[in-house]
C-alpha cells in the first residue's frame, strides 16, 4: 500500500482549464479543517462585500457576533464584530481558489463595490492567475484560477526545475510531493 493518495479526489477544485465550471456552493456542516476569522467594524458593510464582491454566501449567523461565510467546501471565513480594524492591509494574505471564467466577474464587482480594491489580474511563474482583494476589513484575499498546463510553457519549466513533473515527461510522477 502506498503512504500516497490522490488528494484531488477530495477537493472540490475542478481541473484548470478555460471551460472549468465552479462546483455549486456547499452548504454542508462539517469540522473545518482550517479557516479564516477577520474582525470587522461593520458587519453588514463586510457581508455585503464578501458576498456581492467575491462570491461568498452566508452560511448561517448569530446575530451581532459572527456571520459564516463560505464559496466552496472548505472556503470558509468568520466575521466577527470588532472596535477597530488595522489601517493598512497587512503582508500576510489568505488565498481561495476560483476558476478563470470567474477571475474577471470577480475583479468587476470588486470594483463596482470599492474601486480601489482590486489588484491584478496577473499571471504567476506556477501557472495560476491571481487577483488580489483589499476588502473593508483591511484582509488581502487573493483570489486564485490554476491555468492549462502547456508542457512546452515557461511554467512549465519553472514546475519541473524544483522537481514537479508533468505525466509523460519522463518524472517520477512526482510521488515525493503527493
Amino acid at each position: 500500500m502506498s503512504d500516497y493518495y490522490n488528494a484531488f479526489e477530495m477537493s472540490p477544485v475542478p481541473a484548470p482549464g478555460p471551460d472549468a465550471v465552479p462546483p455549486e456552493p456547499f452548504r454542508g456542516i462539517y469540522g473545518m479543517p482550517a479557516f479564516v476569522t477577520i474582525p470587522t467594524t461593520d458587519l453588514a458593510a463586510s457581508v455585503d462585500f464578501w458576498t456581492r464582491g467575491l462570491g461568498f454566501f452566508e452560511l448561517f449567523g448569530i446575530p451581532g457576533r459572527l456571520v459564516h461565510l463560505r464559496r466552496w467546501a472548505f472556503q470558509d471565513v468568520l466575521l466577527v464584530p470588532a472596535e477597530s480594524v488595522p489601517e493598512r492591509a497587512p503582508a500576510v494574505s489568505f488565498s481561495f481558489a476560483c476558476v478563470l471564467g470567474q477571475v474577471d466577474s470577480i475583479v468587476e464587482a470588486c470594483r463596482a463595490l470599492r474601486p480601489d480594491s482590486v489588484d491584478g489580474p496577473r499571471d504567476t511563474p506556477w501557472n495560476t492567475r491571481d487577483v488580489t482583494v483589499i476588502t473593508p476589513e483591511n484582509a488581502r484575499i487573493v483570489l486564485t484560477a490554476a491555468k492549462p498546463f502547456d508542457p512546452a510553457s515557461q511554467e512549465a519549466r519553472n514546475l519541473e526545475a524544483v522537481g514537479i513533473t508533468f505525466p509523460g515527461a519522463g518524472g517520477d510522477d512526482n510521488g515525493e510531493h503527493a
